[in-house]
């Protein structure tokens, strides 16, 4: 049995398979970015010489950045061969793709099965047909609902990729997206801002006035809630944000972008626990909050701005923030002259 979340060793197929252009992509393609089955293998070579020592957890090459089931049968067999020598040495565990939702036909997931493809990470980005009719995205909220119980009956890992902001999305139907695919218990999920990017299709939507992103304020409360929603579900997180690339930040226009995102929503979250245990045991100018080791940076905020804020709104002349061992990720405990209170964060309601 392996431990913890796999090691992704990603190939990334910039728009491959692609049929339609999403109104929010500016994957500019040329022929020689997308990566031939030779150079692949070589690749995962490098990447599993460099890999550090993994306590045994499971390795998995993943293609992404285009529509792979999309892809002429025969080229994606080429991708899939090229994996096949290192499943059978056992170097690596299984194979995972990303695609859409309309593309997953029983004879494509037969090919998958076939070759080792454990993982399927469907791009369905919201649950709502306006918003995915906005966003041209050309399938439903159906698509999804179907492709995700064929996968499951096929017995695959499902994760389903998010994204929160699109033309026409609010707070209430970003929650309902979350409602729905809880309803339909992914294995994972991540969840994307929406970004206005170089030469994006909803470039000139930003510039003409008829889009607006969400602010980073706004994106960090509509993925609190969302976040808690999902944990108490059981569902894993996976990822929130896109990886930081000089690419990224070349052609970021405008929106939500944080590199650590998923960070500052832990931390705004953390600041909500803390704000809950002080409004419910205030009177005290002197207070101590303990939390697991792994938390203090979140407790404290960028900066320490977590502790400036409450020191302030409390009217607090010290707050300290102290490591308890065994004290469980995840719960507070307050300390002071008048007593002591704990939260966790599961019972955290914003």
């Amino acid at each position: 049995m392996k431990n913890g979340a796999p090691i992704i060793i990603p190939v990334f197929l910039p728009y491959l398979g692609c049929h339609q252009r999403c109104l929010f992509c500016n994957q500019r393609v040329r022929a020689e970015e997308v990566p031939p089955p030779s150079s692949v293998r070589t690749f995962i070579e490098d990447s599993i010489k460099g890999l550090p020592y993994d306590g045994g957890r499971e390795k998995q090459v993943a293609f992404y950045g285009g529509t792979f089931t999309a892809i002429a049968k025969k080229e994606q067999i080429r991708y899939l061969e090229v994996v096949r020598p290192f499943l059978t040495s056992g170097l690596i565990q299984s194979i995972r793709i990303s695609t859409r939702p309309d593309a997953l036909e029983e004879e494509e997931l037969s090919l998958l099965k076939e070759y080792g493809v454990k993982t399927v990470e469907i791009g369905a980005q919201s649950m709502t047909d306006e918003i995915l009719f906005l966003s041209q995205r050309g399938h439903s909220a159906v698509d999804v609902i179907s492709a995700t119980e064929r996968l499951k009956h096929w017995d695959f890992k499902v994760g389903l990729q998010l994204m929160i902001g699109l033309p026409r999305d609010t707070y209430d139907l970003f929650l309902k997206t979350i409602d729905r695919a809880i309803a339909l218990n992914p294995d994972f999920l991540r969840i994307h801002p929406t970004l206005v990017l170089r030469g994006a299709p909803l470039e000139t939507l930003w510039r003409t006035g008829r889009f607006s992103p969400l602010s980073l304020e706004e994106a960090v409360r509509w993925l609190k809630k969302g976040i808690l929603m999902l944990e108490r579900s059981g569902i894993r997180v996976a990822r929130i944000g896109l990886q930081p690339t000089i690419e990224l930040e070349r052609d970021l226009l405008a929106g939500p972008y944080h590199p650590a995102l998923h960070q500052l929503v832990d931390s705004e979250i953390a600041l909500d626990m803390a704000e809950h245990l002080l409004m419910n045991h205030s009177g005290s100018s002197h207070a101590i909050l303990f939390c697991h080791p792994q938390e203090v940076s979140n407790l404290r905020g960028q900066r320490n701005g977590n502790v400036l804020k409450l020191k302030k709104q409390f009217h607090l002349k010290e707050l300290l923030i102290q490591i308890q061992q065994d004290l469980s990720k995840g719960t507070f405990r307050l300390q002071t002259r008048r007593g002591s209170l704990s939260i966790r964060r599961e019972n955290l309601i914003i």
